[in-house]
């Protein structure tokens, strides 16, 4: 029976990574400190996995969990970048000490595959549209681009000096259900979601014209789970996004039509780390991956916006 271990099983791309696979059968491990994750995200499948509460910066509790694993989804991470602004070192320590361990142990386990969740902060404020994986880097906006940047430099370097096969997959703007809308550093989505809902302003930061690449879970999912098992891809780095780019304004505008809410956004000063434009050239993870995003904006927004209407 293959066994994967999935770090950061309880947050929101996390928990639908668990679900998928269950659904593909095996056994699943998740390692979690739960401290932004939730275990009701993992509410329908937690009888069937190992929840393992605990830290990536704890190695001997690494090397525990990666006990029989063969597959490893990497998703743990602090993921904020405003918080990452006011909390550079533990930031570090999380998001770079913390792969560190997981290497380690998955190297020293004969892991077959190790994906890390990386990011498209990698890029940073680069004029450079759209992104492509060979681009000149310039993670100078937060320490929490730099930190993710780190981790894939890290994953190269054990596939190349060590042997073990990994992917760094360079996600852009994700977002669906059980993305938290409560946290102060929650994403632009929920958080317009969650203010609409409750007949208040959403707030924009800035002018409202910085753009991002919106993409729905379940083709993050796909792609995550396509990473994993295709031959071949041991050390390489991919976008996933959707090749499409939605200003905040636009993003708002589409959420108060499906959400029938005549609300005016207030604006508010743009936040440090903010990047003003980002999205992705899928074209590698097309080729390499099959990958094709199958859900467009209005849809996702839909889907996404039922969900938390439905949970009040």
């Amino acid at each position: 029976m293959t066994t994967y271990l999935v770090t950061g099983g309880g947050g929101f791309i996390g928990s639908h990574i668990v679900e998928a696979l269950v659904k593909r059968g095996g056994r699943v491990k998740v390692l979690d400190n739960f401290s932004t994750g939730k275990k009701e995200n993992l509410s329908k499948v937690s009888d069937q996995v190992e929840i393992v509460e605990g830290d990536i910066r704890n190695s001997p509790l690494c090397v525990q969990v990666m006990e029989g694993v063969e597959y490893v989804f990497h998703l743990a991470a602090l993921h904020e970048v405003p918080r990452s602004v006011e909390l550079p070192f533990e930031t570090h320590e999380v998001n770079v000490t913390g792969i560190m361990n997981l290497l380690l142990a998955a190297r020293d386990e004969g892991v077959k595959r190790f994906v890390y969740a990386s990011s498209s902060a990698v890029y940073g404020n680069s004029p450079v549209l759209p992104r492509s994986e060979d681009m000149m880097l310039s993670p100078i906006s937060s320490p929490y681009a730099v930190s993710k940047l780190a981790g894939e430099y890290y994953c190269q370097l054990f596939s190349h000096l060590y042997g073990l096969e990994t992917v760094s997959l360079r996600y852009f703007n994700i977002y669906g259900p059980r993305q938290d809308s409560a946290s102060d550093y929650a994403g632009v989505i929920p958080k317009f979601i969650f203010a609409l809902l409750s007949n208040k302003a959403p707030t924009i930061y800035g002018d409202g014209e910085q753009t991002r690449d919106f993409v729905y879970i379940a083709d993050c999912v796909s792609a995550t789970i396509a990473a994993c098992f295709k031959p071949g891809l041991s050390g390489d780095v991919l976008n996933i996004g959707t090749a499409q780019r939605t200003s905040v304004n636009q993003l708002c505008m589409h959420l108060q039509k499906i959400l029938q809410r005549e609300i005016s956004p207030r604006f508010g000063p743009p936040q440090p780390g903010d990047i003003r434009h980002d999205y992705a050239d899928i074209e590698k993870a097309q080729n390499l991956l099959s990958y094709q995003p199958s859900w467009d904006i209005d849809r996702g927004l839909a889907e996404t916006a039922a969900w938390y209407r439905e949970r009040g």
